[in-house]
């Protein structure tokens, strides 16, 4: 890998051709790498080859959100403040782009590759607290990647069928041009292409596990961390059919933006398509099912997306006593688990984080624990102390080993276990403990946490 040097930048050669990142120090990062093109409502195409020295010393668009169009630190305070605030972002539809960061070690490292969550409506790959710089400068790369979201990504009408036959999860397929695309051109970082680890929080765990069934990635992965997702649409919210409630759901947003059928929401102005989407959520009982992933016949298959097809493989699945519903993803996390122990030669490693934050009364909120797993404290407003540094410590050594050896052990942590009998639980004092059934429910009956 021929590499050249200039004030602050580094340039390598790669298959695609030159490219051109920024050195911070601890690491090289290449921002905002273009991996697909694509049209609104249509599967997104490759690239395979770019001219010149490709600029990659800045971050991509990520896809239209509500932050596109109105102030975040208003409509999504708590987030924003907790993850954006001090950021800037630029949104466009065209906006399938990804990020690395490469360790300076010589030789082939591990790769571990996170999908970010935000209700498959929003989010990015360059948040503040999903930086690889720690795991880069301990040997593991990371890449991020931005999707297609919301009424851009997840539009599952019979009439957006594609010519292939598969109908919705644009951003799924977004997703999976991705992983093939860090598959075939990771060695020229340095990345080791047969150790990546796939990983995900919230809606980015619940399309790790979707994408498990996907056949036309098989085999790219070494192993998978699901973070506040594993199984929700596995085994809660079934995915809905775009024959039946998308049809309805997406003749209602043509309606709202005061057109005569669907065929013209592709060329609607991306403002009022958002809009008309807003509007017509605020009509549909359990709207949020709607820009859910549906069953595509090709990702998502009925009958194909259940329990049974889990694949064998090494995971590593995480929940907080404070998540978004603590119930319901313990329930989700021991059905998966026990699937696993019954049925699996890989192993299933299971943990719970539960360290109450300072700076409020929120507790081990829904996305908390990504800020000690990427030691992102320091870009967070809260007053963190010693205790906080040393559970990202630990869990951080945890992902780190997993993503060298698909097993979480390491010297940092006590003996850790396979399976639902004794998670280890991240919290003022870390090891072994029993999942606190009691204790899920009482925190989702009183949530007061973000969602």
């Amino acid at each position: 890998m021929a590499q050249t040097k200039t004030a602050g930048t580094v340039e390598i050669s790669t298959k695609l051709g030159k490219i051109r990142g920024v050195d911070t120090g601890d690491c090289i990062e290449f921002r905002g790498i273009r991996y697909a093109t694509a049209e609104r409502f249509k599967k997104a195409l490759p690239v395979t080859k770019w001219a010149g020295v490709y600029d990659a010393t800045r971050f991509g668009a990520c896809c239209y959100q509500r932050r596109a169009f109105t102030d975040d630190s208003v409509t999504n305070p708590f987030y924003h403040k907790e993850f954006r605030k001090g950021l800037s972002f630029t949104y466009s539809e065209d906006c399938l782009f990804i990020n690395i960061w490469k360790p300076k070690t010589e030789g082939k490292c591990p790769v571990l590759v996170y999908v970010h969550g935000g209700s498959f409506t929003g989010g990015s790959g360059d948040e503040g607290h999903i930086r690889g710089n720690a795991f880069a400068k301990e040997g593991v790369m990371v890449v991020t990647l931005n999707y297609r979201l919301g009424p851009y990504g997840f539009a599952c009408h019979p009439d957006f069928t594609t010519e292939d036959g598969a109908c919705g999860n644009f951003g799924l397929f977004d997703q999976a041009l991705a992983f093939k695309w860090i598959k075939e051109n990771i060695a020229d970082y340095g990345g080791d292409e047969n150790n990546i680890t796939l990983s995900g929080q919230s809606a980015g765990a619940m399309s790790v596990d979707m994408q498990l069934s996907n056949p036309d990635i098989e085999g790219i992965f070494s192993g998978a961390i699901l973070i506040s997702g594993a199984g929700l649409q596995r085994f809660v919210l079934k995915p809905i059919s775009p024959e039946k409630e998308g049809k309805e759901f997406w003749e209602k947003i043509a309606q709202k933006a005061g057109l005569s059928s669907v065929e013209g929401l592709r060329t609607l102005e991306p403002d009022k398509l958002f809009t008309a989407w807003e509007e017509a959520q605020k009509e549909v009982k359990l709207a949020i099912r709607c820009t859910l992933p549906c069953y595509d016949g090709y990702i998502v298959r009925k009958g194909g997306y259940n329990e049974k097809t889990i694949p064998d493989m090494p995971y590593l699945i995480g929940i907080t006593t404070n998540d978004m519903f603590p119930a319901i993803l313990e329930h989700t996390t021991k059905k998966w688990t026990k699937y696993a122990q019954r049925n699996f030669r890989n192993k299933c490693f299971v943990y719970s984080f539960g360290r109450a934050l300072p700076g409020d009364d929120i507790g081990a909120w829904h996305a908390a624990d990504l800020l000690y797993a990427f030691k992102t404290l320091d870009f967070n407003w809260r007053e963190f102390e010693p205790i906080d540094y040393e559970i990202s410590d630990k869990m951080f050594a945890c992902y780190k080993a997993f993503c060298e050896n698909q097993n979480p052990n390491c010297r940092e942590v006590p003996r850790w276990d396979s399976g639902i009998e004794a998670p280890m639980y991240f919290g003022d004092v870390t090891g072994p403990r029993k999942l606190e059934t009691k204790l899920f429910l009482k925190n989702t009956v009183k949530h007061k946490g973000p969602i």
